[in-house]
């Protein structure tokens, strides 16, 4: 089915700005006076700020990158619960809208408006807006992460092999002849692929490191 409610592109634009609040940058500028985007593998994102500012940073900045996907995915639900807004009814049940607002929230992190659109990989709010589509695909692309990070050691890999997983559990659990609802799957883990090119050509040149975090 196709999106025929233009109320959604002011959802998808509103999960942009959302998406686009980049915590590590600015926890990094706020507690550290530094640019995380200077440090590291200059990525703006949860797993840099680990390596950058150490555990407790990097934890508060996965934890809110996650919240900015579910956030997303549930702006109609919550504008028709508490303000009483209904613009697109039954969209909490409805596969294509969510992974549209998903999409927006991503594109927010990777490109963020209030940083001149330099922004991280996506991996963390793309991981937030599974967990508010559906938790149990949720699980399952976290549980193949870490499978994959524990036997690579590689939080790249993790990421690349959880995006495909995810297209793959989503095709199955849902009605695998929706053809825009898996078509808009698919551009997951073509997303995640794109941001982490870089890190695809370490891997076949056999140079991407392992994780390591500041401990401090």
């Amino acid at each position: 089915m196709l999106v025929t409610n233009y109320y959604i592109y002011l959802y998808v634009l509103l999960a942009y700005f959302i998406g686009a609040i980049s915590t590590s940058i600015w926890i990094g500028k706020i507690f550290f006076k530094k640019d995380v985007r200077t440090i590291g593998s200059g990525n703006a994102g949860a797993t840099n700020s680990f390596r950058a500012f150490g555990k407790t940073a990097g934890i508060i900045v996965l934890l809110i990158d996650i919240g900015k996907g579910v956030l997303a995915v549930l702006l109609p639900t919550i504008f028709s619960r508490i303000f009483s807004i209904d613009l697109i009814p039954r969209i909490a049940f409805s596969d294509h809208y969510q992974l549209l607002l998903g999409l927006g929230a991503a594109l927010g992190h990777i490109f963020p408006i209030y940083e001149k659109f330099k922004g991280g990989k996506g991996v963390a709010t793309l991981f937030g807006v599974i967990l508010g589509i559906n938790p149990l695909i949720a699980v399952i692309c976290f549980a193949t992460f870490i499978l994959v990070f524990v036997l690579t050691k590689k939080v790249s890999v993790g990421s690349l092999t959880a995006s495909l997983a995810f297209t793959l559990a989503f095709i199955i659990l849902h009605n695998p002849w929706q053809f825009f609802d898996n078509l808009l799957a698919l551009l997951y883990p073509i997303l995640v692929f794109y941001t982490h090119r870089a890190n695809i050509k370490r891997l076949i040149k056999g140079e991407e490191p392992d994780f390591t975090f500041n401990k401090k």
